[in-house]
């Protein structure tokens, strides 16, 4: 018997998440984190930047997410938008 992807509770049907964000959905947590957080993402890339020296994006996200009691969603958003930018720069250079 194939057993189907789908989980069904109750009368509706649910698919899982996927874990990774679209485009508008990454924008919308980058807008959101300065009001969320109390901080900037120029302090944000500074806590990164003066934190342990992680190579994984996930190791990165998950220590941000400890060390500051951010959600998992936010503190990958952080990561990404950090290392997005990073890249443009050392392109850029």
């Amino acid at each position: 018997m194939v057993q189907s992807r789908h989980r069904r509770t109750s009368t509706a049907w649910r698919c899982p998440l996927s874990l990774i964000h679209s485009p508008e959905m990454h924008k919308n947590l980058i807008a959101r984190i300065p009001r969320v957080t109390g901080s900037d993402l120029r302090e944000w890339f500074q806590r990164l930047e003066s934190g342990p020296s992680f190579m994984r994006h996930a190791e990165r996200a998950t220590w941000l997410a400890d060390e500051h009691g951010l959600t998992h969603g936010y503190a990958s958003a952080i990561v990404h938008e950090y290392e997005v930018q990073r890249r443009t720069r050392l392109n850029s250079a």
